[in-house]
């Protein structure tokens, strides 16, 4: 009798697991079939035209820039080198992110040219390899520890300082040697395409800076290339660590379900008139629709953040928003704790 008991407790216990299990898949379901309901209210240029025209407005701001930045004078030059450097974050940025996500355009065929073009031509990386680290690994293992808990944006030897403030202006340098280390192991022909693409876009602004903006010496074109490529690098590894790092980690063995996942590890910053239009709303203030819903535009992760948090809200599940101070206050009392040691494992007790 006593053998008889212990497997109908089993068996119940196995069925109330089966049940919680439907009922946590069935939030995600619900919740997807809101924002399929505003995707099909939503026109094409919601889905698409909104920031494929920001991303156009970029490239036309490039004219101007070459233009200024062959003046004497110090104010149009300085003002030449803003609108390059503006315009140079939201086409390596904003369009890279979107490229990688397909979130440009529905044709397939398109999708992989646009992400060459971004990313490998504009952006100076491996378009493989950054679609690999960003889709594969950060999106479908956000937060887990050693899969996508965000390490890679770790460097512990370095101070807290020299991390926060300094080490990102070498982002634009470090770009394509780490691009060139990711390509050990690719085909010959994968390999010179990507060597190809990145040699193009360096080499395409340093004629036109000699060419168009009358720069005299090797040195002072590349001088300016690099001022225009790092303006925006400092708040591009913030907004990276700020959103995932210091937030629930989980084992790779004991994961939750996907919106129990995103809605711990992911963090929103509020709207910033500078970094919506560089970097995207998916990246600032709306990273947690984003990470639930990685297929959608900026615009339109802006359009469904009423829905999504007024849906997380009401099924008490959390959604998180800090402000970018707040959050760099943080990194910067609590460094080495966030990132020089291993963070702790999260395990969410009930929701399982």
């Amino acid at each position: 009798r006593g053998g008889g008991r212990g497997e109908h407790t089993k068996a119940e216990e196995q069925r109330r697991g089966e049940q919680e299990d439907v009922g946590k898949e069935s939030l995600m379901m619900e919740l997807t079939r809101l924002v399929q309901k505003v995707m099909k209210e939503s026109s094409w240029w919601e889905k698409r035209g909104v920031d494929c025209s920001i991303l156009t407005a970029a490239f036309l701001c490039l004219v101007p820039a070459f233009l200024l930045l062959s003046s004497s004078q110090l104010l149009w030059f300085s003002l030449g080198l803003l609108l390059m450097g503006l315009a140079h974050a939201i086409i390596t940025v904003k369009g890279a992110h979107l490229a990688s996500h397909g979130a440009l355009c529905e044709s397939n065929t398109w999708a992989k040219f646009w992400a060459i073009f971004f990313i490998e031509i504009c952006g100076s990386f491996s378009a493989q390899a950054g679609i690999h680290g960003h889709i594969k690994m950060h999106h479908a293992h956000t937060n887990i520890i050693g899969l996508g808990d965000s390490s890679v944006w770790r460097v512990p030897y370095l101070p807290r300082i020299i991390y926060l403030f300094m080490a990102p202006l070498s982002v634009p340098v470090i770009t394509p040697l780490v691009a060139l280390a990711h390509l050990k192991g690719n085909s010959l022909g994968m390999v010179v395409r990507t060597v190809l693409m990145i040699a193009l876009g360096l080499y395409s602004q340093y004629w036109l800076l000699i060419n168009v903006s009358g720069f005299r010496s090797m040195p002072g074109a590349l001088l300016c290339m690099l001022v225009c490529r790092a303006m925006f690098s400092i708040p591009y590894i913030h907004v990276n660590i700020f959103q995932h790092i210091g937030l629930p980690m989980f084992s790779p063995t004991k994961r939750p379900k996907r919106i129990y996942q995103m809605t711990h590890g992911v963090l929103n910053l509020p709207r910033n008139p500078i970094l919506d239009w560089t970097f995207g709303h998916s990246l600032i203030s709306c990273h947690v629709e984003h990470h639930l819903f990685p297929f959608l535009s900026d615009n339109m992760c802006l359009k469904v953040k009423p829905v999504v948090s007024k849906y997380l809200t009401e099924k008490k599940l959390p959604y998180q928003e800090d402000t970018y101070l707040s959050r760099l206050h943080l990194f910067f009392t609590k460094y080495q704790e966030l990132m020089v040691f291993a963070p702790p494992i999260t395990e969410l007790v009930g929701v399982q």
